[in-house]
């Protein structure tokens, strides 16, 4: 059986601005769909809003076809990566692999020049160095679905590289909604993806779709 997710019927407000009318988006396990949107159109409120920490006035979050009210109470069908920095700095290294049940040796075998980070705590990490970390430790947390908001921004181009080979390898067993204003490497690994205009949730069709709805201009060289 393949499982889904779905976010159905979500209206969101601010005031008198609508952010967010009637979305609806599906993610596949097996699959990586990206999530598109210029700033302001509401990518991290949808994120927050399946999640379920951003109560909109009308949604339905639903996996395999069953409502689950407030996602975040569920681990193992959902894990969320913020766009900000999200473990303490207090922290030793040793200690939030310890928490998230993730093996510092096999991260090591990715990224091997953390290796005598193990006992160091984490605000002696560079930017880069933290956000890599976290990215990782949500990518293996042990939930069907994975929601990535803002990934590869901070990361050097080879580790983005290697978290892409990583997210691929994993969806296999995991279904991936990502968002990032890197947007060509989100168009590179997705197998569908939303644009975020003016309220709506466009599934676009081919990648002329991007232009057409005003996110980006591509590149035609």
């Amino acid at each position: 059986m393949s499982h889904k997710m779905e976010a159905d019927s979500i209206q969101l407000s601010f005031g008198q601005r609508r952010i967010l009318s009637d979305i609806y988006i599906r993610c596949n396990v097996g699959e990586i769909t990206g999530l598109l949107g210029r700033n302001g159109e509401g990518k991290t409120c949808l994120m927050n809003s399946i999640y379920g920490t951003l109560i909109a006035e009308n949604q339905s979050v639903r996996f395999d076809n069953v409502f689950i009210s407030h996602p975040y109470q569920r681990p193992d069908l959902l894990s969320y990566l913020p766009q900000f920095n999200f473990i303490p700095g207090n922290l030793r290294v040793r200690t939030i692999f310890k928490h998230f049940h993730s093996c510092f040796e096999k991260f090591i075998c990715f990224f091997p020049e953390f290796k005598d980070k193990f006992k160091d705590r984490i605000w002696y990490l560079s930017s880069g160095q933290k956000r890599l970390i976290e990215v990782y430790l949500i990518i293996n947390a042990e939930s069907k679905f994975i929601m990535l908001d803002e990934p590869f921004s901070y990361i050097m181009p080879l580790h983005v590289q290697t978290l892409i080979a990583i997210i691929q390898h994993k969806k296999k067993e995991k279904g991936f909604l990502i968002s990032d204003h890197l947007f060509q490497h989100v168009v590179e690994i997705s197998d569908d993806i939303y644009i975020l205009s003016k309220g709506k949730a466009h599934l676009i069709k081919s990648i002329s779709d991007i232009e057409r709805l005003g996110y980006a201009r591509l590149n035609r060289n």
